[in-house]
C-alpha cells in the first residue's frame, strides 16, 4: 500500500506522537547528560587519585631523604675511615677492608676554626707517591670548576705514579637541596667504590658532569643508580636505596668540621693546606710541583 493510501492521523494522534518523540529525545538527552556526568565523576575521582598518588610519593620520597641517619656505621670497602678513597694509577683504587665509624668517637669541633687544618691521614708517606687530599661536595660549584681546571693534571701525574688522589666526599650542601643531595651523592660514591673500585674515578667525574643546581632536588636516585650502571658498575640499587654508606657520610662530614674545615673543595698535599698561610697565594700547579720536587 502506497504512503497516499495510509488513514490519515487525527490531530490527537498527531499531537500525541509528537509528545512521545519529544519524551524519546528528552529522554536520550537526560541518559546523555547523565552518562556525561558519571564520566565527568570518574575523571575527577581519577585525578585525585592520581594527585594523592603523587602527593604520596613525594611526601614518601621527602620523609625517605629526610630520615635520621645513624650515627654509627660501616666504611666502604676500599674507604678509609677518614672518609676518603685513594686513587692511584690508571682506574686503581687503594684497598682496604670495611670498617666502622662512630660519631661518638668524633672530638668536638673548636670555637674557633685553626688559621691551617691538620688532616687525620693526609701526612706524607716515605717511599710513596705525593698524597693530594680533597674535601669535596658533589653539588659544589666550585668543586666541580678546580676538577675542571685541575683534574686533567693530577690525572696524569697520578698515571704517572708520581701522586696519589684521595677524595673525601662531604654532606656540606645538603642544605643546598631539598633532598639532601649532597649525602646521597656522597653515599652513592661510596656504593661504587665498594661493589666496582675500578669505576669510582669515572662516577666521581660523573657527578661533576651532571652536577645540578644548587636549590632544587638534585639528582634522583634513580638517576644516581642508572649512572653507575652505565659506567660498567656493579648494581648499587639495594646499597643506595637502604642508605648503607650515609652514617659514613655523616661521619666525614662531621670529621671535617671537627678539625676545622669549612668549605669545599679545601685541599691538602702532602699534609699541607693549599691557599691558606704560606701558599695562600701560590697557584696550586706550583704548589703541588713544589711537593713532587722535594720528594725525588
Amino acid at each position: 500500500m502506497s504512503p497516499a493510501n495510509d488513514p490519515r492521523q487525527s490531530k490527537a494522534e498527531r499531537t500525541a506522537a509528537a509528545r512521545e518523540k519529544a519524551r524519546e529525545i528528552r529522554e536520550a538527552q537526560l541518559k546523555k547528560e547523565k552518562r556525561n556526568k558519571l564520566l565527568i565523576g570518574w575523571g575527577i575521582v581519577a585525578a585525585v587519585v592520581a594527585i594523592l598518588a603523587i602527593v604520596a610519593l613525594v611526601v614518601t620520597s621527602s620523609i625517605r631523604n629526610n630520615a635520621p641517619i645513624a650515627d654509627e656505621g660501616p666504611t666502604p670497602a676500599n674507604g678509609n675511615i677518614h672518609g676518603g678513597v685513594t686513587l692511584l694509577a690508571n682506574s686503581e683504587v687503594a684497598q682496604l677492608p670495611s670498617a666502622t665509624v662512630k660519631l661518638a668517637d668524633l672530638p668536638a669541633a673548636p670555637a674557633t676554626p685553626p688559621a691551617e687544618v691538620t688532616a687525620p691521614g693526609a701526612e706524607p708517606e716515605a717511599g710513596k707517591p705525593v698524597k693530594v687530599v680533597l674535601y669535596i661536595d658533589f653539588i659544589c660549584p666550585v668543586c666541580k670548576n678546580f676538577e675542571a681546571q685541575y683534574n686533567e693534571t693530577l690525572t696524569s701525574l697520578r698515571n704517572e705514579g708520581k701522586i696519589s688522589v684521595e677524595y673525601r666526599p662531604l654532606g656540606f650542601l645538603d642544605s643546598r637541596s631539598t633532598t639532601n643531595y649532597s649525602s646521597r651523592a656522597a653515599n652513592a660514591a661510596a656504593c661504587v667504590v665498594n661493589e666496582s673500585p675500578e669505576k669510582y674515578s669515572d662516577f666521581v667525574n660523573a657527578l661533576f658532569d651532571k652536577q645540578p643546581a644548587e636549590g632544587g632536588a638534585g639528582l634522583p636516585d634513580s638517576e644516581l643508580k642508572k649512572m653507575a650502571t652505565d659506567l660498567g658498575a656493579k648494581s648499587i640499587d639495594k646499597c643506595v636505596d637502604d642508605k648503607t654508606y650515609r652514617p659514613f657520610v655523616k661521619y666525614t662530614t662531621q670529621e671535617a668540621s671537627a678539625i676545622g674545615v669549612t668549605g669545599t673543595p679545601t685541599v691538602f698535599v702532602e699534609g699541607k693546606q693549599w691557599g691558606k698561610g704560606e701558599s695562600a697565594q701560590t697557584p696550586f700547579e706550583q704548589f703541588l710541583t713544589a711537593a713532587i720536587d722535594a720528594k725525588q
